[in-house]
C-alpha cells in the first residue's frame, strides 16, 4: 500500500474524494496474507459487514477490516482474489465498541441541515425527502407547476402570524 496521496484530474488529493469509510492510501489490500476472504454463507461467527454493525449499534472503533467477503462470482474462482464492487469488508464483533451517542447541539445541528435540505425556498413547505435544490432550486411542484399531494410535505405547526394593516 502506498502511504502518499495520488493526485486526481481535480488537482485535489484523493484521499478527499473516497466512498466505503477508507481513502485509497488506507483501503485494506484484498490480496495482504492477513486480510482473510470467505465465501458467502461461510463466513465465521463473530465477524460481520459494516451494515451489521449498525444494525447492532456498533461502531468499528477505528480498527481496519479482518476479512473480505467475497462476492458471489468468486465461487466460480476460488483462487482468484475478489477485487469485485460488491464484495464486502468483515468487522470483528469482539474490536467493536458502542456507538457514539450525539449530543443535544449536534442533534439539533443535524435537525437544521436535514431542514434546510427538505424545505422548498419558494413555497416554504418541508418535505419528508431531500429536495433537488442544486439541479431545480426548488420542489418538484414549484418547478413544474403542480399542486403536491398532502402525504409528501409536513404540515406545518407554527403558528401563523398575519401582518394585517389596521
Amino acid at each position: 500500500m502506498s502511504q502518499t496521496a495520488k493526485a486526481n484530474p481535480r488537482g485535489t488529493s484523493s484521499q478527499d474524494h473516497h466512498a466505503g469509510g477508507f481513502s485509497p492510501e488506507h483501503r485494506p489490500d484484498p490480496w495482504h496474507p492477513l486480510v482473510s476472504e470467505y465465501d458467502r454463507r461461510a463466513c465465521p461467527k463473530g465477524l460481520v459487514t459494516r451494515r451489521q454493525l449498525r444494525a447492532l449499534n456498533l461502531s468499528p472503533a477505528g480498527h481496519g477490516p479482518v476479512g473480505v467477503l467475497r462476492c458471489k462470482y468468486g465461487s466460480y474462482r476460488p483462487e482468484q482474489a475478489c477485487n469485485h464492487p460488491t464484495r464486502a469488508w468483515l468487522y470483528s464483533v469482539d474490536l467493536a465498541r458502542p456507538k457514539r451517542t450525539p449530543t443535544l447541539a449536534q442533534e439539533r445541528a443535524l435537525g437544521q441541515a436535514m431542514a434546510a435540505r427538505q424545505t422548498c425556498p419558494e413555497c416554504r413547505r418541508r418535505y419528508y425527502f431531500c429536495l433537488p435544490l442544486r439541479t431545480q432550486g426548488c420542489c418538484d411542484p414549484c418547478h413544474k407547476g403542480y399542486e403536491p399531494s398532502p402525504d409528501t410535505y409536513l404540515a406545518s405547526t407554527a403558528p401563523v402570524t398575519h401582518r394585517l394593516a389596521a
